[in-house]
């Protein structure tokens, strides 16, 4: 009768435990959404305190063998999951979004789930799709034949205000393809003309969105094929300054335009994403100076996806832009949040590192992202020795300033 007894109520109790574990976990997922911030999960736990702090901790006026370890750890850490590597790749999301390329994850799929799961692949490939792909057309088309013909007009008043009808008009019709939804924040602190728009980059997208609520000039690498053919349509009715990545004669020559572009305040404000590559949303990485050394103003603007609702991350060194622009109609949507951030310039003997570090903080704060100072060219390529021999330096200050050097100290 004992017996009888105990066990209706430890499954009462194991029901009960598990309802509480399911209540927290709802709770959490409701506070990250309501925040809008979604981490990445990371599968190891680091140790976030600075080297000084460590090493110089250790002992006190001499050498510590023991300081070999916290290279050895940073170094496991580094190949177990660096912080560089995967600002490079796809979000990860905290729960499936009922697409294909984002299930990675998902391990368990009940009946109704996959009922919903086919439904939603019916709804968008069958529906979604064709409608996207017949509205993308339309829309390059409008922009070839409209941006043909505003060329052929003289240079003047007309020509500029045509030139930007046309191309708002096709940049609202673009994220009307994608089924977008953009919310702009705080539109009073829009760049004026003569001024310098920068932003962290996510994709070919961020142009998309930016130029649907306001006209640029932009500043970026030459593209072939489809992007290519916008570029020179582009370039027919308004002046962008483009250049070779791989020529450095055209990095001189593209700063020296831009500043003859900001001194004259009646020209478009200039659109530049300082990263210089497409980050997954997540980070905001190191500004190139190059854009904080021509003077002017900066104006500073956030962009931050929903990776819920379609993953807007161009891996460029993975998928092409035929495969991406695939991937991006057939997504349930593109939802964003735009926020212009009030005017900066560079304080009195400010130079330019520390001028693009500080907008890049400001930009990464409102956004909700992480601060990486590491350069987004290590998608393609190693990292520089500069990097490394930055490292040794600041462990051989540690060790002069504890006294260590010229005792002949060991611990």
């Amino acid at each position: 009768m004992k017996g009888s007894l105990e066990c209706p109520q430890n499954e009462w109790a194991t029901l009960q435990i598990e309802e509480g574990v399911k209540k927290q976990k709802a709770l959490a997922l409701e506070n990250l959404i309501s925040t809008g911030s979604f981490p990445r999960a990371g599968i190891i736990q680091r140790d976030e305190t600075p080297m000084e702090e460590q090493v110089a901790g250790r002992c006190r006026g001499c050498f510590s063998l023991a300081d070999v370890m916290y290279f050895s750890k940073k170094g496991c850490e580094a190949v177990a999951e660096d912080e560089v590597t995967q600002r490079f790749s796809s979000e990860e999301l905290l729960s499936w979004n009922l697409l294909s390329r984002t299930n990675a994850n998902l391990h368990h799929t009940s009946w109704k789930l996959a009922a919903v799961w086919v439904t939603g692949i019916l709804f968008r490939y069958c529906l979604l799709l064709p409608f996207r792909i017949c509205l993308s057309v339309f829309s390059i088309l409008l922009l070839v034949l409209a941006t043909t013909v505003v060329g052929q007009f003289p240079n003047g008043r007309v020509k500029g205000w045509l030139s930007n009808q046309v191309q708002m008009v096709c940049a609202t019709l673009g994220t009307r393809c994608l089924s977008g939804l953009v919310h702009f924040h705080n539109r009073e602190n829009k760049p004026q003309k003569g001024g310098i728009c920068v932003a962290n980059h996510t994709s070919p997208l961020d142009v998309l969105v930016l130029a649907s609520d306001g006209c640029y000039s932009l500043v970026g690498q030459v593209h072939g094929g489809l992007m290519g053919l916008i570029q020179k349509s582009c370039m027919q009715t308004s002046q962008h300054v483009l250049f070779e990545r791989s020529e450095m004669k055209d990095r001189h020559l593209v700063r020296k335009r831009i500043r003859e572009h900001i001194a004259d305040k009646a020209k478009l404000p200039i659109l530049i994403f300082p990263e210089g590559t497409c980050i997954n949303n997540t980070s905001v990485m190191m500004f190139k100076k190059g854009s904080f050394e021509v003077g002017g103003t900066i104006h500073p603007v956030a962009i931050k996806y929903d990776p819920r609702f379609g993953d807007a991350f161009w891996n460029s060194t993975k998928h092409s832009i035929m495969t991406y622009a695939f991937n991006v109609l057939t997504s349930w949507a593109i939802v964003c949040n735009v926020w212009y951030l009030p005017p900066m310039v560079k304080e009195e003997e400010e130079d330019a590192v520390h001028f693009a570090d500080r907008v890049k903080a400001v930009i990464a704060a409102r956004a909700g992202m992480s601060v990486l100072p590491w350069d987004g060219g290590l998608k393609r390529k190693k990292i520089k020795e500069s990097f490394k021999e930055e490292q040794q330096k600041k462990y051989c200050q540690i060790v002069i300033e504890n006294g260590s050097v010229g005792n002949g100290n060991v611990c």
